[in-house]
C-alpha cells in the first residue's frame, strides 16, 4: 500500500500498483516493482505502514476505520485505527421509545448480543455431533431395538457438555472474558477454557 503525497499532504491511498499521471506525466504501474522506495517519493509516492495497536478481533469488535498520517521527518505514511468499540455481549431490546417511533414492540429481542449466538453456534455443534445417532433414538421410540446404554451414555456426555459450555458462556463479564474462553494454551494437546463437544 502507497500513499500519493502532494505538498506533503496524502491526497490518494493506493492499495494496489496503477498507472498514474503526476504532473503531467504519465507513469505506468510497473514502477511500484520496478523503482526503489527513494525513487518513488521523488514523484510524491511513499510506502505506508500498518499500525494495528488498535486493531481487535472482528468477531468481538468494531473496529473503527484506517486513518493515515504522513510524518515528513520519516518519510512515511501511517495505517491506524482509532478505538474500537465492543460489540454488545447481551441481547439488545427495543425501548419505548423505539415502540412509539414504530421500530419495535418494548422488550422484544432488537438484535442478538454475542452470547446469544456463541450458545446458538455450541448448540448447533451438539446437534450435529448427536445426528449420527438420532436414529437409535427414534428406531427405539417407535418399538424397534434398544439403544445400547455406551450410545446413550454419549449422547448425555454432549449434552451436559454443551450445557457447561452454555453456562460458561453466561457467566462472561464483557466481551473479554467471552473471547479468553476461546484462546487455546500452549499445552499439548492444546486445551482451551471453553474445552471441546465430545463425540458420539
Amino acid at each position: 500500500m502507497w500513499a500519493r503525497l502532494e505538498s506533503n499532504t496524502i491526497v490518494e491511498i493506493l492499495t494496489r500498483p496503477k498507472a498514474l499521471n503526476i504532473g503531467g506525466t504519465q507513469y505506468p504501474s510497473n514502477i511500484f516493482s520496478m523503482w526503489s522506495n527513494s525513487e518513488l517519493a521523488t514523484i510524491g509516492i511513499v510506502p505506508v505502514e500498518q499500525d494495528n495497536t488498535n486493531l481487535k478481533d472482528k468477531e468481538y469488535y468494531i473496529n473503527t476505520n484506517q486513518s493515515f498520517v504522513y510524518d515528513t521527518e520519516t518519510g512515511v505514511a501511517t495505517a491506524s485505527y482509532g478505538t474500537a468499540t465492543a460489540k454488545a455481549i447481551a441481547d439488545t431490546l427495543y425501548t419505548a421509545q423505539d415502540e412509539t417511533d414504530g421500530l419495535g414492540t418494548e422488550g422484544e429481542v432488537k438484535s442478538r448480543g454475542l452470547k446469544y449466538n456463541h450458545k446458538q453456534i455450541i448448540n448447533a455443534q451438539a446437534a450435529s455431533i448427536l445426528q449420527s445417532t438420532d436414529w437409535m433414538i427414534v428406531r427405539a421410540t417407535e418399538g424397534g431395538t434398544a439403544v445400547p446404554s455406551s450410545i446413550t451414555t454419549k449422547r448425555a456426555a454432549v449434552r451436559t457438555k454443551a450445557n457447561a459450555m452454555c453456562t460458561q458462556i453466561d457467566a462472561a463479564s464483557d466481551v473479554d472474558a467471552l473471547a479468553a474462553l476461546y484462546k487455546y494454551n500452549n499445552e499439548n494437546p492444546p486445551v482451551r477454557p471453553l474445552g471441546e463437544l465430545p463425540t458420539v
